[in-house]
């Protein structure tokens, strides 16, 4: 090792918030680690991204560093109601009578929060558990062989490690490096993405929203989603629909008063239009079984029952399980299986994700006439039938148990 070439037992590619997870997790397992980042510390973290963290997050997060999953469910909110209507009429709704989200001995259900406080508040923690951070420092290159990876940077600092997680987004260098490959489509449908900033002398009610075929945007999909200081409006184009026309800031400013209280018009932080991919890598680990991916590096999905962050957080600790275990091996072999078995769980869990939001598309495009059928049927019987508003309600997450059997014949 040339006195340039820097060692870790373990390295974290990636500062957001899956990576900053591994690295907290290294940390409180005791293994030597560091954080790349190619980014500045400084950087500005702009744009649509994840404002929701399940209660299964929260836990695991509360394990790994005692009082984070507390401290992140203070700083967000809960909303206790969500609504469903179709074509401008209420099909479900459901009230969680949530009453005290701070609850010191009990996580809430989840927390809703921008991604910018998650990764301060998981950053924060990092920081009070001395986790080393290099900031600016965009990764070049990662080799593997089967005594360790050798890490390249674009100012040519070398790094070797036992173990790289690879926590460095959908254009991962990592996974690129050591040959791994993104598998599966991407949708067709566009979706538009606004956030808002909240009227806090004037708030809104908090309750989750969705439209089915707004009435008063031309049939299109919208969501409402809240969270702490602001709201989320997610806009379901039609086919023909000139993206550029709706994603302007002066678009918005025309469509979003039919959709939410005209004074948001002046209230937009961020607008974003996307065509989601539907992918997980071919494999989470090398043929060396000496990096393991996580996150967005690991799996692209369309948000819908935030399927994203929530994912990368138990990819960030398993990872970090294998790597402890592997640590912990009397042979290369046990060392190999190790790996091999956090990967391929992971794996697994992705491409479980992936199908429900593929189901969740399936469910809210409008293209199959078997799907419009089902929807208008389900929509005019919940009245007698409240599951069917159920079945309606779960469409933006990926519904859980299929489309009900309807058992009277119409």
């Amino acid at each position: 090792m040339s006195e340039q070439t820097k060692k870790r037992t373990a390295i974290v590619v990636g500062a957001g918030p899956v990576g900053l997870t591994a690295a907290l997790t290294l940390k409180s397992r005791g293994i030597s680690c560091a954080v790349i980042e190619a980014d500045p510390e400084d950087r500005p973290r702009p744009g649509s991204r994840a404002i929701f963290l399940h209660n299964a997050s929260l836990k695991l997060l509360e394990s790994q560093y005692k009082g984070l999953g507390f401290t992140l469910a203070r700083n967000g909110i809960v909303w206790p109601v969500k609504r469903t209507l179709y074509k401008g009429k209420e099909v479900y709704k459901k009230d969680y009578g949530i009453t005290n989200t701070h609850d010191p001995h009990k996580l809430p259900p989840f927390t809703a929060l921008h991604q910018d406080e998650i990764e301060g508040h998981i950053y924060e923690a990092c920081m009070h558990a001395g986790v080393e951070f290099i900031w600016g420092t965009p990764v070049a290159d990662c080799q593997t062989t089967s005594e360790g990876v050798t890490i390249t940077t674009e100012s040519g600092d070398v790094w070797e490690a036992d173990y790289v997680i690879g926590a460095d987004g959908g254009r991962s260098v990592v996974r690129n490096s050591v040959g791994l490959k993104f598998e599966g489509p991407r949708t067709q449908d566009t979706f538009l993405v606004v956030d808002l900033e909240e009227d806090e002398d004037n708030p809104l009610p908090l309750e989750r929203i969705f439209h089915y075929q707004h009435p008063a945007m031309g049939g299109r999909n919208v969501m409402h989603v809240p969270f702490k200081g602001g709201w989320r409006v997610d806009l379901q184009l039609l086919e023909n629909d000139d993206p550029e026309e709706f994603k302007d800031v002066e678009g918005v400013k025309k469509w979003l008063p039919k959709v939410m209280d005209s004074k948001y018009a002046d209230r937009i932080k961020w607008v974003s239009s996307y065509r989601f991919h539907q992918v997980v890598a071919n494999s989470f680990t090398d043929e060396n079984h000496r990096v393991l991916l996580a996150g967005e590096a690991a799996h692209l999905f369309a948000p819908f029952g935030a399927r994203g962050l929530n994912s990368g957080v138990p990819d960030a600790i398993i990872a970090v399980n294998g790597i402890e275990k592997a640590l912990e091996s009397k042979s290369d072999e046990e060392r190999q299986k190790a790996i091999y078995a956090s990967a391929k769980e992971r794996r697994i869990a992705a491409k479980w994700n992936r199908d429900g939001s593929t189901t969740a598309l399936h469910h809210l495009q409008g293209e199959s006439p078997e799907m419009n059928m089902k929807r208008e049927v389900a929509a005019s019987l919940t009245a007698v039938a409240p599951k069917l508003g159920r079945w309606l309600d779960e469409g933006p997450y990926g519904p859980k148990f299929g489309p009900p059997e309807l058992t009277t014949k119409y």
